[in-house]
């Protein structure tokens, strides 16, 4: 695990295969996403060194129901009644009623390549397969995000899963992407701000065209799901990810 602070209030954590976030202001703190299941005393130790109470967590927001990223949401829900919050269109899947996630069998035809092998086994000892859902989870609104510590906008971003999403914390100038698009992945070759291998992704296409919903958008810092914080302009890292493809 590595904490970073790239701009005050807002934590960025590098567990051990996927991001989460913790904001922090005068009202309290929230978290982003959530690592995988077996990453779950990691996102506790992460809270607790910064001197915070996990019990006092105002809400976990979930950029989309992937077990890489919801992986301690019903943990805190049940232990410590920590609202799961997460857009209308990703509800049913961070529920566990519907399933948007890379298959086993999309995973093994290429396990052949030795970055895909490893990564699989991260998967399996991360407790990826034993994923508990948030049957709890709520469906965040407009008001309700604008009342949490960062008061964070949500931004759809349908592809990567149907109700995938970005969140902006426009007051601190930066944007926590998920796997919208990605600075690094155990899997792949390149460095800087790409998109996901098209396995991941409920629809490729769609989820590279959704990244236009952010060309309007001013951040000075992007925080992935995977890799490491890219502290440049939204815009320039989007112009990157574009030459890329």
């Amino acid at each position: 695990m590595n904490v970073s602070e790239p701009v005050p209030g807002v934590f960025f954590v590098e567990g051990p295969a996927s991001n989460w976030l913790i904001v922090r202001d005068d009202s309290g703190f929230i978290l982003i996403d959530g690592g995988y299941p077996a990453d779950r005393d990691v996102v506790l130790e992460s809270v607790r060194g910064l001197g915070l109470d996990p019990a006092a967590a105002r809400a976990m927001l979930i950029t989309h129901g992937h077990v890489d990223h919801t992986g301690s949401a019903a943990y805190f829900s049940r232990t410590f009644g920590t609202p799961i919050l997460c857009s209308p269109e990703e509800l049913a899947h961070v529920q566990g009623k519907e399933k948007h996630q890379v298959t086993f069998g999309q995973v093994l035809i290429r396990a052949w390549r030795p970055k895909v092998f490893r990564w699989m086994l991260h998967v399996i000892k991360a407790k990826a397969l034993q994923a508990e859902p948030a049957a709890r989870a709520e469906a965040w609104t407009a008001e309700t995000l604008q009342s949490l510590p960062g008061q964070p906008r949500a931004i759809l971003l349908p592809g990567h899963t149907p109700g995938n999403a970005a969140i902006l914390l426009s007051g601190a100038g930066v944007v926590a992407v998920g796997d919208s698009f990605v600075s690094g992945h155990p899997i792949s070759r390149q460095s800087g701000p790409q998109m996901l291998h098209g396995m991941y992704h409920s629809d490729p296409e769609a989820a590279l065209e959704a990244t236009h919903r952010l060309d309007e958008v001013e951040a000075s810092v992007v925080l992935p799901g995977h890799g490491p914080a890219l502290r440049l302009p939204l815009a320039e890292a989007l112009s990157a990810l574009r030459k890329q493809k």
